[in-house]
């Protein structure tokens, strides 16, 4: 065996035996310790469409921050003002962040003006009046206002990741997204509804007095407020205070106590009238955990740090036999009579929790108050079962589609057919190597991406392949024409994956979510496919000639030569692909304005999938979710899979929790069905706009991309007409989706991008083929060129579109409902691809040099 022949099979071993050992913890449990302990031990992570979990986007209220810093230190003024004997009085009616004192004299507002300068990252202007009294307008300084502006969402980030790490999720994903958003992944979490709550609350707590010497008779207030209309029925503390403006002593702010029933559990929220000014703030807290008392149940302790208990110290000796109310954001969660004075720096917080409550609360105390209130924007929600059954679907249909794929290979290929078996199987091993290796987490797309690979894994070695053939025929001897098949595919199998690899990284750049995940695995499976086709493949006919075990390499061919007339043809086809363009043109015009059957993921809303024990009816579902008061309902059911998908479309500006009414109406009016939910989907309209956004420039990006690389390559006119080819192509989809009111989603875009790459393999193929006879054949006929070229390539192009094909038939017969839409996208687009890599990309081509050959 020849020395570089030996090095070649020693490092392709190598890089088996090594790809093996990453895997392994994978796909195989009950390892020996010393193996885990000293060789490797990192597992392929699981992303939570497949194992379930939680996806959440959180947008950070940088412009409450603001408003709550400016708060708290116009709070610690006036306590340093009461310290030096002046009572200044905070007035109403000013705007957000801007707040209006009045002082009783000119000496005191020289006072006010001099601490803010040295003490307070505050500015104060003295606000022209006609009384008697003068008045300071404060605001946060600007050096401050801009520091919290940098800091807010970093400081939400690490409050959210201490809560989070306390509750228990293993590995969970917390990042920073673009200026004012969190991106939180919990995989596995057991109760998606406490994660929830504990997320976002901001837990803002103070510490107020009870107004009871008012005599304020507030159920009756509220009750006139409702029976006139200046309050709705379900009012919040906001718009009870508006309504009750003037009827309560100026100074005081209604709010709303939990109180609930230990007998029956009901809980009841009743008003109680607060002195608005807050003594004590959440921030003075030190520690907080659970204790449970015989009597009272489970209560929050804490413990305040040295400025706190000084503070809590002089409230509760200032304030005996009063009321101190213990406020968590905007709600009394208990409000005792304070007995004596409370040295030691110790409190409770008692109002009939649960354990889980208050130990939830005990941990957003130990953890810090949000800087700022967060909106969740986006919620996606997967059930555990719903992520194994899609791993199963997804491992069945691969395995179906490969299956297919290996016979057949082996049948039209006979050996050679078994060596691109083997290639194929590399693939999938380097592949899961390289995203164990990485860390990478495994999305439904990404193994809708790997099943892909699979089916255009077989692409490079037909081209190679078919190159045999050729030089078979011209009799050349064996080792001549493997090393021309190999050598005349070279750069066509690089130009084509390039050009695919320039999709893959505009998914990845301007992807979100799982579009990332597939625009990783495409791209490694990309990679990996041109070295098992060029250098892997290779060793095994030169291991073969070296030892003489290869005598001859026999193929079969059913598509013989043809001589059809593609180019005479081209009005034909001119006038279906305008048709189908002018089909795709309408739909995007009617995407754009919001006029077509928009997923959640662009319109907003709400997308929540049941699975039921029992078969239902669409009419019944209909009458129960009647009850529920909400519009624009839309329901989908799948056949003999037991399963409802519930639809609820609208533009919001937050994320509202729907879940629970449409799950409650389920239930009371069909209890015998047994609805069980195994994902939800809530995307608020911010979303859906930055979504829509992504997905025209990452669509822009890869067809300026592939006309730059081609044009380099060979020709402007080639690349305008590849990129031509792929908007046809992803347009025609586009448009027989919207025709079919099918919904317009994001994983509709990452198929028609991964169609848009497929469909430029093949342009590839064929545009390399006639620039090879351009220049073997002169400045003759273009027509006759391109018709030469096409021809020569049919075969191939035949046979890579039906290999492409096998596997995308299971993924839609076998992939199940969740990657549906995804497979049906990509068999329309293999079908529009072949079709227009034949009759579109090359009468481009020569349309654009008017029939003469061009140089190249």
């Amino acid at each position: 065996m020849p020395k570089a022949l030996r090095w070649k099979v020693l490092l392709m071993a190598a890089l088996v035996a090594v790809s093996a050992v990453l895997v392994l913890p994978s796909f195989t449990s009950g390892l020996p310790d010393w193996f885990t302990r000293h060789v490797y031990n990192q597992r392929l992570k699981l992303g939570l469409d497949l194992q379930g979990g939680m996806h959440l986007i959180l947008k950070v209220d940088v412009d409450q921050a603001v408003i709550n810093a400016t708060e708290n230190k116009v709070r610690d003024l006036l306590d340093a003002l009461k310290s030096r004997g002046i009572t200044a009085r905070r007035l109403r009616n000013a705007e957000p962040g801007h707040i209006v004192i009045s002082l009783p004299n000119k000496r005191a507002l020289e006072t006010a003006k001099h601490l803010v300068q040295e003490e307070f990252d505050l500015e104060a202007q003295e606000v022209p009046t006609e009384g008697a009294f003068p008045r300071l307008r404060l605001t946060l300084a600007p050096k401050a206002e801009k520091f919290l502006r940098d800091h807010a969402v970093e400081q939400s980030l690490e409050i959210i990741r201490n809560r989070i790490d306390q509750f228990g999720v293993t590995e969970p994903v917390i990042v920073r997204q673009g200026q004012d958003e969190i991106v939180v992944q919990l995989p596995g979490v057991k109760d998606p509804k406490r994660a929830l709550k504990l997320i976002g609350q901001t837990a803002q707590l103070k510490f107020k007095l009870v107004d009871e010497a008012a005599g304020v008779d507030l159920d009756r207030l509220i009750s006139d407020a409702i029976a006139d209309g200046r309050l709705p029925a379900d009012y919040d503390v906001k718009t009870l205070n508006a309504a009750l403006r003037g009827f309560i002593p100026e100074g005081d702010a209604v709010y709303l106590q939990k109180i609930v029933d230990r007998r029956t559990g009901r809980v009841r929220k009743v008003p109680i009238l607060l002195k608005d000014r807050t003594l004590m703030t959440g921030d003075l807290v030190k520690d907080a955990y659970v204790r449970v008392d015989t009597y009272r149940g489970p209560y929050v302790a804490m413990e305040f740090t040295d400025q706190g208990a000084r503070r809590f110290e002089r409230i509760t000796a200032e304030n005996v036999k009063r009321r101190l109310a213990i406020v968590l954001d905007d709600v009394v969660r208990s409000a005792p009579v304070i007995q004596e004075r409370i040295a030691g720096g110790h409190a409770q917080i008692t109002g009939t929790f649960s354990y889980e409550e208050a130990s939830d609360l005990a941990i957003v105390l130990r953890a810090g108050a949000l800087p700022a209130p967060v909106k969740i924007i986006q919620n996606v929600t997967v059930g555990p079962s719903l992520g194994r059954d899609s791993v199963r679907r997804g491992l069945f249909s691969g395995l179906v589609g490969a299956a297919l794929v290996v016979v057949f290979m082996v049948f039209y290929y006979r050996f050679s057919g078994l060596v691109a078996d083997v290639a194929m199987a590399l693939n999938i091993l380097f592949l899961f190597a390289v995203l164990a290796l990485f860390q990478a987490t495994l999305t439904l797309p990404g193994i809708a991406g790997i099943i892909l690979t699979v089916g255009m894994g077989v692409d490079s070695n037909v081209l190679i392949f078919e190159r045999m053939r050729e030089e078979k025929a011209l009799g050349k001897p064996l080792k001549a024409f493997i090393d021309g098949g190999y050598d005349k595919a070279f750069w066509t199998i690089v130009d084509a994956h390039v050009t695919t690899l320039i999709t893959a990284l505009a998914l990845f750049l301007f992807g979100t979510g799982p579009i990332k995940g597939f625009a990783v695995t495409l791209s490694a499976g990309i990679l990996i496919n041109l070295f098992t086709a060029i250098f892997g493949t290779r060793i095994v006919y030169d291991w073969m000639l070296a030892k003489r075990a290869l005598k001859d390499l026999s193929f079969l061919q059913v598509i013989r030569k043809t001589r059809i007339d593609f180019i005479g043809r081209r009005r034909i086809a001119y006038v279906i692909s305008g048709l189908l363009v002018a089909l795709g043109l309408v739909a995007f015009v009617q995407i754009w304005r919001g006029a077509a059957n928009l997923g959640v993921d662009f319109a907003g809303g709400t997308m929540i999938q049941y699975r039921a024990e029992k078969p239902f009816a669409l009419a019944d579902v209909r009458r129960a979710l009647a009850a529920t008061g909400l519009e624009g309902i839309t329901l989908q059911d799948v056949q003999k899979e037991h399963v409802l998908i519930v639809r609820l479309k609208k533009a919001m500006a937050t994320v509202g929790d729907t879940e629970s009414r449409l799950t409650g109406a389920l239930r009371k009016g069909l209890p015998d069905a047994g609805f069980v939910m195994e994902s939800k989907t809530e995307i608020g309209s911010a979303v859906s706009r930055d979504l829509r956004h992504k997905a025209l420039i990452a669509i822009a990006i890869s067809l300026a991309g592939i006309i730059g690389y081609l044009a380099f390559r060979f020709n402007v006119s080639f690349g305008v007409a590849a990129a031509a080819a792929t908007f046809h192509d992803v347009l025609a989809v586009l448009g027989i989706f919207y025709l079919t009111g099918r919904e317009i989603t994001l994983i509709l875009v990452t198929a028609l991008l991964t169609l848009a790459g497929y469909s430029l393999t093949d342009t590839v193929v064929i545009f390399d083929r006639i620039r090879e006879n351009l220049r073997r054949h002169g400045r003759g006929a273009f027509a006759e060129i391109i018709n030469l070229s096409v021809n020569e390539m049919l075969g191939r192009t035949i046979i890579t579109s039906l290999t492409t094909l096998m596997v995308i038939l299971c993924l839609v017969l076998f992939g199940g409902v969740v990657i549906f839409d995804f497979a049906l996208a990509l068999l329309l687009g293999v079908i529009v691809g072949t079709y227009s890599s034949v009759f579109v990309a090359s009468p481009i081509v020569h349309a654009w040099h008017k029939g003469k050959a061009p140089r190249t």
